[in-house]
């Protein structure tokens, strides 16, 4: 008689995801005392413990993995539904730009600084565009097997992904410093919203590569374990593709009315 082969599924226990969910409910917290209860030291300590529970729990959690899971690849498909559900939240955000440029179209003018360069998105797009190309080499080089190729370019990368935070960072200090402020008017709400939130999307992507790098200067990633790289790279690349559309709306088409004399 045939011996029919049992595959025994194999459940994992791991206590970082406590840490994760805990994050998030400081980080609920610490908007709701800020915000409701008015109370910005209440804020600050659930902030703290924000940063502290979610990055370790993160940290904790992967590094459980390289250490000792298996790679099932079903990071590829997570990655790809979490970046459906930011195009949403960004498609939002142009919206509501967009009627905010049309319904103030008569003194949007107005509200363009001279300070506003417009070489400067072209640069940062540049910026962004090698670090993709960056990322890629290093994805290729961990699929070969070469680590050390690997560690090379997602350094690089890093250093371009920092670049264009810097730079940008220091064009926000130029232009608030002109009087073009969070406040100032719908354009200054809309430009700030708009490259405010698509550059924290650029830091949580450094943060994960600088993780991504750690592990791959520690020895503990190989050519097995490649969805976490496939998938920040993934993740990396819709925040180039995005910029390309923040920069055109926020730099672009913001200052037309300007450009146009406000016809």
């Amino acid at each position: 008689m045939a011996h029919e082969e049992v595959h025994h599924g194999h459940h994992e226990v791991s206590v970082w995801p406590v840490g994760v969910g805990l994050g998030a409910l400081f980080a609920v917290l610490a908007f709701t005392a800020f915000f409701q209860w008015q109370m910005p030291f209440l804020a600050v300590i659930f902030a703290g413990l924000t940063v502290v529970t979610l990055l370790g729990g993160l940290a904790g959690w992967a590094n459980e993995f390289f250490t000792t899971g298996h790679d099932e690849k079903h990071g590829r498909i997570a990655i790809v539904f979490f970046v459906g559900s930011e195009i949403i939240i960004f498609g939002t955000m142009f919206a509501a730009f967009w009627r905010a440029w049309v319904f103030n179209a008569h003194e949007w003018a107005n509200w363009v600084p001279h300070e506003m360069n417009l070489i400067m998105p072209v640069i940062l797009t540049l910026i962004l565009w090698a670090s993709s190309g960056a990322i890629v080499l290093a994805e290729k080089a961990i699929e070969h097997g070469n680590v050390g190729a690997y560690n090379k370019w997602l350094l690089i990368t890093i250093v371009l992904g920092a670049l264009f935070v810097v730079l940008h960072v220091m064009e926000w200090f130029h232009l608030w410093e002109s009087g073009f402020t969070l406040s100032s008017n719908m354009y200054g709400t809309a430009f700030y919203m708009l490259t405010g939130f698509h550059t924290s999307h650029v830091l949580v992507g450094l943060i994960a590569m600088l993780y991504l790098l750690w592990i791959g200067l520690s020895g503990k990633i190989d050519e097995t374990k490649t969805t976490a790289v496939v998938a920040t790279g993934f993740y990396w690349h819709f925040v180039d593709v995005v910029w390309m559309f923040v920069a055109t709306n926020a730099y672009f088409v913001g200052s037309i009315p300007a450009l146009t004399g406000g016809h």
